[in-house]
């Protein structure tokens, strides 16, 4: 046992909870290497209080021999040394052995345990076969076990436990040895969850007084760290590295009330001065030393920080979460300086003023930690992993970077001349603050103390380490893809290399950042990196480059003022010096960006239409905004003009951008966010060559150019360093011009004139002001600038003067405009336009005939007197001296004769239904007007081709004329229908025959001889025929009248003819109807059958050569077809409704038919529409012999006859009867020609019926009545 004398080791992060081993020494040193290598094999569900989650772990121990000095004392509460089991291990097999000295060691070490509270042990009696056979009289082991048991474990009896002969490998030894290890194991989970759990609730009872007067962070923080240390080794890394998060947590929100005014007396300690910044450690799992501080409570803010991340730091490795390591430290760094300042801790006192002094010290403090938290991460992670990690640790390097450049700031190792003795002395002082080397990186060549003082040694070493740490960092960035954040740290580096003199390096540096600023519209960064590079570039005597930065400067609104001038009299100074330099043209210019010097606003054309005549006047007013801060007084102002040869109009999708009042607006970008380019979008308009109709439709984007570009590859005129050499000055044919021209600071105004000597298209292309030695260039207008020069050929139109009238209206005199674009041809003297004349449309004289001479732009130039001479067959008209591309206008009256047989539509009958015939004239169908083309042959001086010009006149009248029969007396009606929207007034209508029979008359019955037509109404009028003797076959007559608008004069009637024939004129037939009542009723009532009596009577032979006639026996007949129907369905007809009958041709022959009809509605009906046709046989069909009684009905028609004849005649024989079926018997077969039917002439056929009407009861059986009322 005198091995295990020594003291036992106080905590590392090897140890292990303590298990302390009574009883015999030897027995357990021979079970010792078993029992610790066995114990941690199989997990233990571990189950906490709280609602914690169970968690599987594997137990360890540190076995020691048992010591009373070991047991906890009262008030001591720390667990490291706290031993967590007690076993007592004895092999005694005999009684007398135990009575005499085990039991009372057993007593003795139970009493010890007694003493100080412990309450887990154990009691392991190990049985050896040995044993047994050397001792006969010994008792049966379970005798041993039990007395024990009594003994000791009277209320525990599983606090004793019986190994047997663990050292062999029997079945019964190892089953015997793994129940004890889940017995110990068991036994330990049980005393780690009692003892924690009374360590947390005394844990948590002092951080509730933490609002006493005598409470302290420091002792509090080393009770917190126990419970930490207990998890840690557990191997519970989370649980610990919570406890440590609590802590941070607790001692940030204090610092945060100290900040505030609410202060603790215990933070005193933590605002002492830092002494030392020799920054973390964390090559050792504990920083033995910080944790002393700490636990005296001597720890200065530094100190508590870093032992307190160098923990975190530890658990976060084991977790195998180094990433968040990094991001834990940055937030670390940053924090430690925030709290120093609401502390108000003084980091040094020495030499320089405490608040620099506190400054660098937290400075030099954080670059070093930052280098040792990365070295650790380094060392605990491959390759792989380390670039997985950029992102997490790119941070860290760049905040390292920019400390190092504070540290050389201050050190005066930046500068271009070295540090003088003053920034020695502070370097001494740093380096004394960093303190001794560590003894962990005593060996390590490049260990970050070593680094920090080789840095701070020279400047050739501080620009060594300094250029290194920049560029590791911008590789980073630029492996993560944050292309800012890389250019963010080549600035600095720019601004490293301005204060070392070297601007050549600093420009690339400070260009790759402007691209950045630029494509993202960062004002106030981009001015400030533009100085920094016209700083560089008028170092390097780039003219050109420094010119253009310049003019963006003194366009840049960020600056102010007297900055402003200061770069604008760079400009005119470089300007008004003499040719001289290698970097400019070869005329000694240098060409910039006219972005950076104006802002174009708006251009508009005079006049606003853009397209004007050969050698007219154009003019193009320029609005632009001056962005220089002084006036600025250019040599000239021009603009290169593109011409190409296109036919007017063809342009006109292209200047959609044109405004209708002739503006052209220029999109409001700065120079600042020109590069940002926003999408431009238009509508393209493509229209049918034929008819101008649109045929699509479709978006264009006007600068995709820009947008579909890499942004970093593209040069943008706004950074420096884009090919200026492109800006080359146009040289164009044709430029517009303006000379002498002063640019006030704003809105300036210039104007052009437009060169018009060809026709074609004219584009804008580019924009050069001319100031001395410097151009201002904008190589591309947009959107595109154009106007149009055209040449016309000399065009000749008529068009008629509405005036009152809607139309043109034949019959009256009408005004017509004549119009002569000249186009390019000048009118001389002499020149005349030759009209043909005729007779339908006559040139009417006047002699206050004019002419009138407009511009171009429709403004009067003169008014002259024309001079009319006409012959026979042509109208001279001679022309004034007109100029090109002007319009000359004279009125002239015609007058369009009516012609005396109008037109009407092909299938347009007369009221008495005869057909009209077709004449050439047109007739408009949507109003009724007759429309009539007058056309009009010109000889013009300028060609030697006639032009023939069309007149559209319309005939303001519409006349039908009707024959009306009463009997034998015949009456002729004339409508007329005035078809305009023009009232007119008529007068004197007469009635003439063309023939002058003596034996007729036309009798007039109108009785008003002037008639008002207002627009669209209708004027009748009616003359009796009365002949004596022989009635003529046919007459031809006249229906004349004068007529006029309503309000004029009756000196300006005009005569108004219309001619027509009749045909047919004497009644040859007669028909008369009755319907009676059945017999024995005085009136017809629904439903009942009445009977109709239709009577047929010649009244005159005729002598028309269609009608076929038959002889039979002496005999002439004709046959008739009869029909009767109702269309109004107010009757029945029953039975047979339609027949051929044969009448004598004789004069009052008479012919009956007789059928039954039903009324079907009550009233005073219409009689039902009776019709008669002339039945035509065919020539090959057989003659049908007539009944021997002539008078009555011929019944031998069959239906199939008039079924054919509906086909052929379309016309519906319709029988409200029986129906037989066409498709039985004989009248199914084919037969030949089929006989016709036709109609008599209007005034042939007398029907008395129409118009008439009969009485109808209804029904007295009916409760409900339907009446007719017609």
């Amino acid at each position: 046992m005198e091995p295990h004398e020594e003291k036992p080791i106080i905590y590392t992060m090897e140890n292990k909870p303590i298990v302390t081993c009574a009883g015999d020494q030897n027995l357990f040193t021979a079970l010792y290497g078993s029992l610790t290598q066995q114990l941690p094999r199989e997990p233990m569900e571990w189950r906490r209080s709280y609602g914690r989650a169970p968690k599987m772990i594997y137990l360890e121990a540190n076995f020691v021999q048992f010591k009373e000095e070991l047991l906890p004392k009262e008030g001591n509460k720390a667990l490291l040394t706290f031993p967590f089991l007690h076993i007592y291990w004895t092999d005694c097999c005999d009684t007398e052995v135990y009575k005499a000295s085990v039991k009372e060691d057993m007593q003795r070490w139970q009493a010890a345990l007694r003493l100080h509270g412990s309450v887990d042990w154990l009691i392991v009696v190990v049985e050896s076969d040995n044993k047994k056979k050397n001792k006969t009289n010994i008792l049966p082991r379970t005798s041993i076990v039990d007395k024990i048991r009594n003994d000791f474990c009277n209320k525990q009896s599983d606090r004793c436990v019986a190994l047997s002969d663990p050292l062999k490998e029997s079945s019964r030894s190892q089953e015997s040895w793994s129940s004890f290890l889940t017995k110990l194991r068991t036994l330990l989970l049980m005393s780690f969850t009692r003892n924690l759990g009374r360590f947390e609730d005394e844990m948590r009872t002092l951080r509730e007084k933490r609002t006493e007067p005598g409470w302290s962070f420091c002792d509090y923080f080393m009770v917190q760290e126990e419970l930490a240390f207990v998890f840690e080794m557990l191997q519970q890394f989370e649980d610990a590295l919570v406890q440590y998060d609590e802590l941070d947590a607790l001692f940030t929100q204090y610092v945060l009330n100290f900040g505030a005014g609410d202060g603790a007396n215990w933070l005193g300690s933590f605002c002492q001065p830092v002494r030392s910044w020799n920054g973390l450690l964390l090559r050792r799992p504990i920083d033995m030393e910080k944790r002393d501080l700490i636990q005296r409570g001597e720890a200065s803010l530094l100190d508590l920080r870093s032992y307190l991340f160098s923990r975190q730091c530890t658990l976060l490795i084991f977790l195998q979460r180094p990433w968040e390591v990094t991001a834990r430290a940055l937030e670390l760094l940053h924090n430690c300086v925030q709290e120093l300042r609401l502390l108000e801790v003084c980091v040094c006192v020495g030499a320089l003023d405490c608040w620099v002094l506190q400054v660098f010290g937290q400075r030099c403090s954080v670059w070093r930690s930052c280098l040792e938290v990365l070295h650790r991460i380094e060392g605990c992670c491959d390759r792989s992993q380390l670039e997985a990690n950029s992102s997490h640790t790119v941070g860290l390097w760049t905040y390292a970077t920019e400390k190092l450049r504070s540290l050389g700031d201050l050190c005066g190792l930046v500068s271009e001349n070295g540090p003088n003795s003053e920034d020695l002395n502070k370097t001494v002082d740093l380096l004394a603050g960093l303190g001794a080397e560590r003894p962990e990186t005593a060996n390590s060549p490049q260990s970050p103390y070593k680094k920090l003082k080789e840095a701070l040694s020279s400047v050739e070493a501080f620009e060594k380490h300094y250029l290194e740490l920049s560029h590791a960092a911008m590789e980073m960035y630029r492996a993560i893809g944050r292309l800012r954040s890389a250019r963010l740290v080549g600035k600095s580096l720019a601004e490293f290399y301005m204060r070392k003199g070297d601007p050549r390096r600093a420009e690339n540096f400070l260009l790759d950042s402007l691209k950045s600023y630029v494509s993202e519209s960062w004002s106030l960064p981009l001015t400030h990196t533009r100085k920094q590079i016209a700083e560089c570039q008028k170092q390097l005597q780039k003219m050109d480059e420094y010119l253009q930065t310049s003019a963006l400067l003194a366009s840049d609104t960020n600056l102010s003022d007297e900055e402003r001038r200061h770069f604008c009299h760079e400009i005119l100074t470089f300007a008004s010096q003499t040719t001289e330099g290698k970097g400019q043209q070869k005329d000694g210019r240098v060409a910039l960006s006219m972005s950076s010097f104006t802002r174009l606003q708006e251009l508009c054309f005079r006049p606003s239409s853009a397209l004007v005549h050969v050698s007219a006047a154009l003019q193009l007013e320029l609005r632009l905004c001056s962005l220089m801060p002084l006036p600025v007084t250019l040599e000239q102002i021009s603009a290169s003009i593109h011409f190409t040869q296109e036919q007017p109009g063809s342009t006109a999708q292209r200047r959609a951008a044109q405004n209708p009042d002739g503006s052209v607006s220029f999109p409001a970008a700065s120079p600042a966010s020109a590069s940002a380019s926003a999408l431009e979008l238009c509508e393209i308009l493509e229209h049918s060559p034929s008819d101008s109709a649109l045929s699509s439709a479709g978006v264009a984007c006007r600068n995709m150019h820009l947008l579909l570009r890499r942004n970093d590859s593209s040069a943008s005129l706004d950074t420096p360093n884009a090919a200026l050499t492109a800006l080359a000055p146009e040289d164009a044919a044709m430029m517009l011009r303006a000379r002498d021209v002063t640019l006030l600071p704003g809105n300036n105004s210039i104007v052009f004139t437009a060169p018009s000597q060809k026709p074609g298209v004219y584009t804008l292309r580019q924009l050069c002001a001319t100031l001395g030695r410097v151009q201002f260039i904008l190589p591309h207008l947009y959107p595109v600038v154009q106007y149009e020069v055209y040449s016309q050929e000399p065009q000749l139109s008529i068009q008629p003067l509405t005036g009152q009238l809607c139309v043109c209206v034949c019959g009256l005199p009408q005004q017509v405009k004549f119009t002569i674009l000249t186009g390019h041809y000048s009118v001389k003297k002499g020149d005349a336009l030759q009209l043909s004349n005729t007779d339908s449309m006559p040139v009417l004289h006047s002699s206050s005939c004019s002419a009138r001479i407009l511009s171009s732009s429709s403004e009067l130039v003169s008014e002259s007197a024309l001079s009319i001479q006409s012959s026979e067959k042509v109208t001279s008209i001679s022309l004034p001296v007109t100029p090109p591309y002007h319009t000359l206008e004279f009125l002239l009256d015609v007058l369009c004769h009516i012609p005396s047989s109008p037109a009407r539509m092909e299938s347009e009958r007369l009221t008495n239904g005869q057909i009209s015939h077709r004449s050439r004239s047109r007739t408009r169908f949507n109003s009724g007007m007759t429309v009539i083309d007058q056309k009009v042959s010109v000889d013009c001086p300028w060609s030697i081709y006639s032009t023939l010009v069309s007149l559209t006149f319309h005939v303001p009248f519409k006349v039908k004329h009707s024959l009306l029969s009463a009997g034998q007396r015949k009456f002729i009606q004339v409508c007329l229908q005035n078809v305009s929207d023009t009232n007119f007034r008529l007068t004197n209508q007469t009635l003439i025959e063309n023939q002058h029979t003596p034996s007729l008359e036309l009798r007039s019955l109108n009785t008003k001889t002037h008639s008002l037509v207002f627009g669209q109404q209708c004027v009748f009028s009616v003359w009796e025929l009365c002949w004596s003797g022989v009635c003529p076959v046919s007459l031809h007559c006249v229906f004349s009248a004068a007529f006029a608008p309503a309000d004029a004069p009756d000196a300006a009637l005009k005569p108004y003819r219309y001619d027509f024939s009749l045909e047919q004129v004497t009644t040859l037939l007669s028909v008369q109807a009755e319907i009676r009542p059945v017999e024995g009723q005085q009136y017809c009532h629904t439903g009942s059958l009445c009977r109709l009596e239709v009577c047929m009577t010649r009244l005159s032979e005729p002598s028309d050569s269609d009608e076929e006639y038959s002889d039979s026996d002496g005999l002439r007949t004709t046959r008739l077809l009869y029909e009767v129907m109702d269309n109004n369905s107010n009757w029945a007809v029953c039975g047979k409704s339609s027949g051929v009958v044969s009448m004598p041709v004789a004069a009052m022959a008479t012919h009956k038919v007789h059928m039954e009809v039903m009324p079907l509605f009550a009233g005073h009906l219409p009689f039902p529409s009776i019709r008669v046709f002339k039945y035509l046989p065919h020539h090959s069909s057989p003659v049908i012999p007539p009944d021997t009684d002539s008078c009555l009905e011929n019944d031998s028609l069959s239906l199939l006859d008039k079924a054919l004849e509906e086909q052929a005649e379309t016309a519906s024989l319709r029988s409200r009867g029986s129906v037989q079926s066409l498709g039985s018997g004989e009248s199914a077969q084919p037969r030949g020609p089929m006989p016709k039917r036709q109609a008599f002439g209007p005034g042939q056929v007398f029907i008395s019926t129409q118009g008439r009407q009969v009485l109808v009861l209804p029904s007295a059986d009916h409760h409900l009545m339907e009446v007719n009322v017609t």
